[in-house]
């Protein structure tokens, strides 16, 4: 399949840690319409800072954040008008099809990146290992079908996979750098895409990569020192206390997410929380480091220079995510702050118990696999 010709292409927390396991050390520890105060953190004037969600097609989002009559399929362009970001979660679920991929490079606008999930086969499945054919399958199902909004790859390894550096470094190095790296593995897929094919590209641009680890034993600084040398971020994951929490700066991009402040994808972050992220933000995109950021190689500082970030919203259970994020944007000089609709959500959810079970409560993550978003 090739790209369609009508499409336009406009070129941690608190306190220091004591030292464990002699590995590691830890360093320390809104009303609607208001604009954000000048007094707020701001980012580094020629880095680009993007906040948004993990996913956007969530049925408890509905006359919450989406109206409650919007057709479903304008989802994402509803979300892609208030946010200059999102997570497309589908991907690691299952290979999308290229089509999904157009519709959703149509539906959103010029100025917008997508950061794309890999799938959980290589991750959870492989395990990192013996990857090439997968990996061709991965990027032939549609990913490049996103062109110029096509932004980080972020590689989520599963909570029972510990670190091994031969495996990790195998794995970062078998990764495409640019687009068209991205196409020449592409076009070794296999006839597992059952929907079509994208294997060609408009321009060479290069491809980032992040990766979200779940096992405390990759808070090493041989993990780092991979990461680094390859040019792949760390991501910061905020998991309330459910995976480890690193903030060591690996690449020339930060990328983050955001799952929930105490509750593990439910609870929403207060202003307070809000602030404090803001200023992490801030500093990373001015190439500075957060004095209280829980590092594994707190021996070995990054270069200081300014960088990219990426946040992403994960805590989506109870419509939070889509709120917080323009919140924390606001407090970056994007946009306005808005409040959250509590009245509203609690209308939505008592006329839904009824019919659902108060399921709408929980977070359903397999009917994510085959949700767009």
């Amino acid at each position: 399949m090739s790209p369609s010709r009508s499409r336009r292409r406009p070129e941690p927390r608190a306190d220091a840690l004591a030292s464990r396991d002699g590995r590691r050390a830890r360093r320390g520890a809104a009303s609607r319409g208001r604009r954000a105060p000048a007094t707020e953190p701001r980012p580094g004037a020629d880095r680009d800072v993007r906040i948004g969600v993990s996913g956007w097609h969530y049925p408890s989002w509905r006359g919450v954040f989406y109206p409650e009559d919007l057709a479903q399929r304008r989802e994402l362009e509803f979300a892609s008008r208030r946010l200059r970001t999102v997570e497309i979660n589908g991907s690691f679920y299952s290979l999308q099809r290229p089509s999904s991929y157009e519709a959703w490079y149509a539906a959103a606008p010029d100025d917008f990146v997508f950061a794309v999930k890999g799938g959980r086969f290589i991750t959870h499945n492989k395990r990192l290992r013996d990857c090439a054919g997968p990996l061709a399958n991965f990027f032939a199902s549609g990913v490049l079908a996103l062109d110029d909004k096509l932004g980080p790859v972020l590689w989520q390894l599963p909570p029972n996979l510990a670190f091994d550096a031969e495996r990790v470094e195998a794995f970062v190095a078998s990764l495409p750098r640019t687009t068209e790296a991205a196409a020449a593995l592409a076009r070794r897929h296999d006839a597992r895409l059952g929907h079509g094919a994208w294997c060609e590209v408009r321009a060479c641009r290069p491809i980032r990569h992040a990766i979200e680890v779940r096992h405390e034993s990759f808070d090493d600084p041989a993990f780092v020192r991979i990461l680094r040398s390859a040019n792949v971020a760390l991501c910061v994951a905020d998991a309330a206390g459910a995976w480890p929490s690193l903030e060591d700066v690996t690449a020339d991009f930060v990328y983050v997410r955001l799952h929930g402040a105490t509750r593990l994808y439910a609870s929403g972050y207060s202003s307070r929380g809000l602030d404090r992220w803001a200023e992490r933000v801030a500093a990373w995109s001015r190439g500075a480091q957060p004095s209280d950021a829980s590092l594994a190689a707190p021996d070995a500082p990054p270069s200081r220079r300014g960088r990219d970030v990426y946040v992403y919203f994960d805590n989506d259970a109870e419509a939070r995510a889509p709120f917080d994020a323009m919140n924390l944007a606001a407090r970056l000089g994007q946009g306005e702050r808005v409040a959250f609709p509590r009245a509203q959500r609690r209308a939505v959810e008592a006329a839904r118990a009824p019919e659902d079970g108060g399921r709408a409560r929980s977070r359903w993550r397999p009917g994510r696999g085959r949700a767009a978003g």
